[in-house]
């Protein structure tokens, strides 16, 4: 009975005169400031009515249900779902911080200015750059800022000729559509047998108008190029610009710096490498960072520190003008300050050297049961491929639902595009051996039921709350409340429509 109550929704579990909240019955404060008459609603809004008991097990029951990385193993390749301290939390919510007005005068915020400031100076300092912004609040809308930021450098020198922009086929999807939005002409890249950009195909397609160069290294194959060196050689030599995707991070922090690589300009996702809670759309933060020859083309407005104070400004002639309101998602910059005054340079190598080993370890103790197509040494990710396995009629998605039976999240499926039947694993350094080990074995289980019971794999998952949804379906068309129409056909209106 218990289970089948946790199955309804909160309308489905509604009672008239249930209430969770006793309000006085009259307020002569609150009833000073009642709106006017023209702007109440006509009819009331069809709430649920339960009790407060019942509002809070329902919301539990759905705590447990959820795949999180405080609850679950959550290897998503390319997202650095790693697990977030919770002291930066704490300090993120302080009032100083949480309670702070977008719109307050600057002499009234100069510490959290002076947060702002040191962290783009801590970043540039990590990355190899000179100067940057936190203004935009997501990794792709910090690509669209970069490569917008190359658009304006190329059309100061006359160089409107400049109408392409390189991007190696393994890149992460954001990359081409950022650059079609900004006006370029996509040139794609291939890789080579090794998981290296192909240098012999990015001679062939640099040219006269060729903008710049998008790429991560390490690449969304989890492999460190190693023709980075005359990559950027070559594309220097010809004018153009190179661009760094920074969702990669967390693997080579102070081991190697971007701007060391010959990158121009790049993102950093704070919410991957510098330890924020995300997925689900949010949040996100994505500061760029540049090199001197891009300083003059940053977003506005800038944090400027002159005679002990800081001001924000916007007197920049040459900048890309505004991409986001403000100083971006301040309390993401907050706890990524945090995280990064808590490790010191010290510690954020050791995070690095920690994600590539766990990475290294897994992809070695799984070897004998999956494909790995490029079996060098990988950074902190890899990944493998199932292709194999079609022979018995099993596909990578049925082995990802598989997983979620097992109490762990599957890692990221079908991408990169490249590689057929692939998974992308990224455990990440904060989990330990002990768990990697567990995740082994769950694969290994799975492996033994292909042979044994395919079909407990192609109707995965079997112990979740809904099974396989249509997924395409799900994303053009979400449904995101309650339809009481079948309950009760009176309660509709534009509550619902």
């Amino acid at each position: 009975m218990a289970s089948e109550s946790n199955a309804k929704s909160i309308f489905e579990k509604s009672r008239k005169g249930q209430r969770a909240y006793s309000l006085p019955k009259s307020d002569s404060e609150f009833d000073r400031f009642q709106p006017a008459s023209d702007l109440l609603r006509k009819t009331e809004i069809p709430l649920p009515e339960v009790s407060e008991l019942d509002l809070m097990r329902h919301f539990s029951s759905l705590a447990k249900k959820t795949i999180g990385i405080d609850t679950h193993f959550y290897p998503l390749g390319s997202c650095t779902m790693k697990y977030n301290p919770r002291v930066n939390e704490q300090v993120a919510s302080m009032p100083g911080f949480s309670k702070c007005h977008p719109l307050a005068p600057d002499e009234t915020v100069q510490g959290n200015l002076e947060v702002a400031d040191n962290l783009i100076r801590g970043l540039c300092e990590l990355s190899g750059m000179t100067a940057g912004t936190l203004a935009p609040n997501a990794g792709a809308q910090g690509e669209l800022t970069g490569v917008l930021m190359i658009r304006a450098y190329h059309r100061k020198r006359g160089d409107f000729h400049r109408t392409e922009m390189l991007i190696p086929d393994n890149a992460h999807g954001t990359n081409p559509a950022t650059a079609a939005m900004a006006g370029f002409k996509i040139v794609s890249l291939k890789t080579d047998s090794q998981g290296n950009l192909d240098p012999d195909h990015l001679q062939e397609a640099i040219s006269e108008r060729t903008a710049g160069l998008m790429m991560t290294n390490p690449n969304t194959l989890g492999l460190f190029d190693v023709n980075i060196a005359k990559a950027s050689a070559l594309l220097h030599k010809h004018g153009a610009l190179l661009y760094y995707d920074g969702a990669n991070l967390n693997a080579i922090m102070n081991i190697v710096k971007p701007g060391e690589m010959g990158f121009d300009v790049m993102h950093l996702n704070l919410h991957k490498t510098f330890s924020t809670p995300h997925g689900g759309g949010g949040p996100g933060s994505a500061p760029v960072l540049c090199n001197e020859k891009l300083a003059p083309f940053l977003p506005v407005p800038r944090i400027v520190y002159k005679d002990g104070k800081y001001t924000t400004s916007s007197d920049f002639p040459d900048s890309i003008g505004r991409i986001s309101t403000f100083q971006g998602n301040f309390a993401v910059c907050v706890r990524a300050y945090m995280y990064y005054l808590l490790h010191g340079n010290y510690g954020l190598r050791s995070v690095s050297e920690a994600a590539v080993l766990n990475a290294n370890y897994l992809k070695k103790k799984i070897s004998a049961i999956v494909t790995i197509p490029f079996p060098r040494f990988c950074m902190h990710e890899f990944v493998i491929s199932t292709e194999k396995y079609l022979a018995d009629g099993i596909k990578a998605y049925d082995i990802a639902k598989r997983i979620l039976d097992y109490g762990c999240h599957s890692p990221t499926v079908y991408f990169p595009l490249i590689v057929k039947e692939c998974m992308l694993i990224e455990p990440t350094e904060t989990e330990s051996k002990e768990m990697l080990d567990e995740f082994a074995g769950i694969l290994e289980n799975i492996v033994g039921e292909i042979k044994s019971d395919p079909d407990i794999l192609r109707g995965a998952p079997h112990t979740l709350s809904v099974a396989r949804l249509d997924e395409a379906r799900a994303v053009k068309c979400p449904i995101f409340r309650h339809s009481a129409a079948n309950e009760n056909p009176s309660i509709q209106g534009e509550f619902y429509e």
